[in-house]
């Protein structure tokens, strides 16, 4: 039995060829897959109030928290290179911009430590355990 697979590959430059980047991630989903202007026409005026970002975004207050990486990683923006014509060919992929933390945002409520997306920044320290050697 045949198995279709395809690669992506990431072209890694020199760290000092990349700049950091505001990194944000919203609760919603944009049906677009192409070239957006982002940095025109997303500028969020952030409002900060007892350790609470809030901010409105389309009508719809969003409230938010700074993430941090765990320690040892960092967070990549990549753009693709080569756009492949079929889903079977490998795509390429380049470093555009790092960042070492971003702003998680949720509708209407604070973001929580039982948000995936909170606990998934748990889980590299929680696998390093899993997988270390069990002592006697």
């Amino acid at each position: 039995m045949a198995m279709n697979s395809c690669v992506t590959v990431v072209q890694l430059g020199s760290g000092t060829q990349v700049h950091q980047s505001e990194v944000h991630l919203l609760p919603c989903d944009i049906e677009h897959d192409g070239a957006a202007q982002v940095a025109e026409f997303f500028t969020p005026t952030v409002k900060e109030r007892k350790h609470e970002k809030t901010v409105s975004f389309r009508g719809r207050g969003l409230k938010g928290q700074e993430v941090t990486h765990p320690q040892g990683y960092t967070g990549l923006v990549l753009k693709e290179v080569q756009k492949p014509s079929s889903d079977q060919e490998d795509r390429v992929v380049k470093v555009s911009s790092v960042f070492h933390n971003f702003t998680y945002w949720n509708l209407e409520t604070p973001p929580t430590s039982d948000d995936r997306v909170m606990m998934s920044m748990a889980w590299p320290k929680l696998a390093e355990m899993m997988h270390a050697p069990v002592e006697d």
